[in-house]
């Protein structure tokens, strides 16, 4: 067996990772991680998943044996609060992962559900885990990908204990235009996937509350919405706003 790790098994967690849904495996930048070894390298046997919209990947509880990248479409993770309400953690893009907050009880703290036709490679954890025993560099990775968790959780306590719902909004919008910016976009108009509830769920905001700060931000020049289309107009202003919080807080996988 090749003694080098496979030049594609970082790419595999890369958050420069862009996909299309026109992409074939053969065109993915896991395909030769993800799909049986070839020229003595070690594989995954993956398998994609399309998930229609409103469909679950898992529920809370559910036995932990996969993650997940997504090419195309979004995923929600929630759970509910102790006192019964709704707590959106994520909105995971395509290039995300999802799935990975369960590896340290082998079940899944959450549900995830597709916001829209989404597809996705799912990546059994065994056998992740088994590459990664051999190859220190894939381990390193993973123990990364679970820092970057454990600061985006507490970024997102930060952000909802301490910013105003402007400032919680702006950024939010912020990081959704960073985030289509790895994917390859070239403009600043997005489509969010989510309803204006399901971002509320997200940052503590009533959906009273999400409505008239779209129409505030769009009244005062900062943006254009149409339907569920957005057109950032004015970012130096919005990351004025978002000031009490200097990077964009991240809602990936």
């Amino acid at each position: 067996m090749n003694s080098q790790p496979p030049a594609v098994v970082t790419s595999l967690f890369s958050a420069e990772r862009t996909f299309s849904a026109k992409k074939t495996c053969r065109q993915c930048a896991s395909y030769a991680l993800c799909l049986p070894a070839e020229d003595g390298r070690p594989g995954l046997d993956s398998r994609r998943r399309i998930l229609k919209k409103g469909s679950h990947l898992f529920h809370t509880g559910d036995p932990f044996r996969s993650i997940y990248v997504i090419e195309s479409g979004c995923i929600k993770t929630s759970m509910l609060s102790c006192g019964g309400d709704v707590q959106v953690l994520r909105f995971s893009l395509p290039g995300e992962l999802v799935g990975i907050n369960a590896i340290g009880n082998a079940h899944h703290p959450c549900d995830a559900v597709a916001l829209e036709t989404t597809q996705l490679c799912e990546l059994p954890f065994g056998q992740l885990e088994k590459l990664a025993q051999e190859h220190p560099e894939v381990q390193h990775r993973l123990l990364h990908l679970l820092s970057e968790e454990i600061v985006m959780d507490e970024k997102l306590m930060a952000m909802l204990g301490h910013q105003k719902a402007e400032a919680r909004m702006a950024n939010c919008l912020l990081n959704f235009n960073q985030r289509y910016q790895q994917q390859g976009h070239t403009d600043l108009s997005f489509r969010l996937p989510m309803s204006r509830q399901d971002i509320g769920d997200y940052l503590g905001l009533s959906l009273e509350t999400v409505s008239r700060l779209f129409s505030r931000f769009q009244a005062e020049g900062l943006l254009n919405v149409k339907g569920r289309k957005v057109c950032l107009l004015d970012l130096p202003r919005l990351e004025s706003i978002a000031e009490h919080c200097p990077q964009p807080v991240a809602v990936r996988a």
